[in-house]
């Protein structure tokens, strides 16, 4: 009898739970049998390893064969049990010393010919793994620099379980080219992107290649301005404007204003999509804040997340640390729209299914961009708008109230004059130029919230402003008149305070004074107050 175990990784939703896979070899009737709540396609894992191990010149063992997967009532799927369950029926048949393989941790999937293939959620699972004790960790070579952002841990990256066996058993690692018999290039070693054609566009990342800049955005002051504040105090934004009138264009230019993800969001950034399979090719570490900006069409399941089975990844969480853009967003569904309500508000989705409940992070940047009415020329002067007053305000209403209320700026993006048109491209202040305010604003919110768990105003809470950081005596005197008069909620009040707190950041100001109060409540409210706006400072 031989018995052998090693370790793998089971993910619920980004998060890894580490699975002790123990294989048992009995004189008997030779089967296989792998127990542990498998799911289907690590069920036919059993077809994948026995065929793997052949083609690599081992002979299979001819015996009653159990392997098992522990915890037992955890859930597992997918591929990526197949090379621990390999080198554990390995181990357990003499082939490969035991003790060789009791302190690793293996992730990949295997080919029919020995191949490994990747998978997804490589970085979430060694990072598990490492919290777990394990220092050692064999994974296929596609994702080894993945694995190597995880500190303190030795990473393996085979390309075949020939290699692999070789590395075990101390023999020549045998070469690997990469390429087939016939010499063409091996797809099943072009990287998980090679695999999943498209995955890099779940997100919605701006490619490099096309560079925006918001110097490209011509005239609408007001909005640049609101943008800027969005970006220096995390606070959501909602465009409303005819088509045409740059909604789109300045919603795309906000992921550029942002800072660097520090190490820490980088590395939660990247295990989203890593798990979602949608990391950038050659990219192991997002280090710039994604831009995710998913079709008006797009269902709840992928938008908060979900699925069949164990979820995955939505939108809100692939937009963690960065922007999210709904364009178009009265087309989306009011359900839809509604889910988000969450999120906004604890920076992170929980998403239960019969299969089990998975919590995800998602602290995003909102930007909604929304045409006045359905043909999109209502209040235009000569738009002469078809649409009738109830058709108005049932388009208008898909945005509820309880979302908007948490939306802190919503700005009404004009559409241009001629002059303005006329204007050479360019004239205005560069992405580059801004985002140096934005970066000097923040410094001086996280230098405020020393030793808090807060780093932004947007996330500080409403006691916290009142009685840690209040404005200057009598600067929410409007505001709190429009909380009377009913035009504000409690909550809105509280976001009027933040956005205050932005502001004067942005101009230097000790505390927010009565016209950082009333530029804030202008940007929410769309009325116009006594503070005026002057283009490339705030007043």
């Amino acid at each position: 009898m031989g018995f052998a175990r090693t370790c793998a990784v089971a993910l619920v939703g980004v998060e890894g739970v580490l699975v002790e896979v123990q294989a048992d070899l009995e004189p008997g009737v030779a089967a296989f049998t792998l127990v542990g709540l498998p799911d289907k396609s690590l069920t036919e894992s059993r077809d994948r390893v026995r065929a793997a191990v052949v083609n690599s010149g081992v002979a299979w063992p001819q015996k009653k064969l159990t392997v098992g997967l522990s915890p037992a009532a955890v859930p597992k799927g997918g591929s990526g049990f197949d090379i621990a369950v390999a080198c554990a029926v390995l181990a357990a048949a003499e082939r490969i010393d035991p003790r060789e393989i009791a302190g690793l941790m293996m992730i990949g999937e295997l080919g029919l010919d020995g191949r490994v293939l990747p998978v997804r959620g490589v970085l979430p699972a060694v990072l598990a793994a490492a919290e777990a004790g394990y220092r050692q960790v064999v994974v296929p070579e596609q994702t080894a620099a993945e694995a190597a952002l995880v500190p303190d841990v030795s990473v393996v990256g085979v390309r075949s379980l020939r290699q692999l066996i070789a590395v075990l058993t101390d023999e020549p690692v045998p070469e690997d080219t990469g390429h087939r018999e016939d010499g063409l290039p091996d797809p099943g070693l072009a990287g998980l992107t090679g695999l999943l054609p498209g995955t890099p566009g779940l997100t919605g990342l701006l490619s490099e290649e096309r560079p925006v800049d918001l110097a490209d955005v011509v005239g609408q002051e007001r909005a640049r301005r609101a943008l800027e504040i969005a970006a220096a105090g995390r606070h959501h934004v909602f465009f409303k404007g005819p088509p045409g009138a740059g909604k789109t264009m300045l919603a795309e230019r906000l992921p550029g204003l942002l800072p660097p993800l520090n190490r820490k969001e980088s590395l939660e950034v990247t295990a989203v999509h890593s798990v979602a399979g949608a990391l950038p090719p050659g990219q192991p570490l997002i280090v710039r804040p994604p831009y995710c900006a998913p079709h008006h069409s797009a269902t709840m399941a992928s938008l908060v997340g979900g699925g069949t089975g164990l979820p995955r990844p939505g939108a809100v969480s692939l937009a963690h640390n960065g922007v999210l853009f709904l364009d178009e967003a009265a087309e989306c569904g009011p359900r839809v729209l509604d889910a988000m309500r969450q999120p906004l508000e604890s920076g992170h989705v929980v998403v239960a299914r019969a299969a089990g409940m998975m919590r995800m992070p998602a602290r995003f940047l909102l930007v909604l961009a929304a045409n006045p009415c359905p043909c999109g020329r209502h209040s235009v002067v000569g738009g002469e708008c078809e649409c009738n007053p109830a058709s108005v305000r049932r388009y208008r209403a898909r945005l509820s109230g309880p979302l908007l209320d948490r939306v802190d700026l919503r700005v009404t993006v004009e559409p241009l004059a001629r002059s303005e048109l006329a204007a050479v491209c360019g004239s205005g202040e560069s992405s580059a130029v801004v985002a140096a305010r934005v970066w000097e604003a923040r410094e001086r919110a996280a230098a405020r919230y020393t030793g808090t768990p807060w780093k932004t105003n947007s996330e500080v809470p409403g006691h916290e402003l009142r009685t840690r950081h209040p404005v200057e005596p009598g600067a929410l005197g409007e505001a709190e008149a429009d909380l009377d008069r009913g035009l504000l909620t409690a909550r809105g009040l509280d976001r009027v305070a933040r956005v205050a707190w932005t502001v004067a950041d942005l101009a230097g100001h000790a505390r927010p004074s009565r016209d950082d109060v009333n530029f804030a409540l202008e940007l929410r409210t769309g009325i116009r107050r006594s503070s005026p706006l002057v283009p490339g400072r705030f007043a």
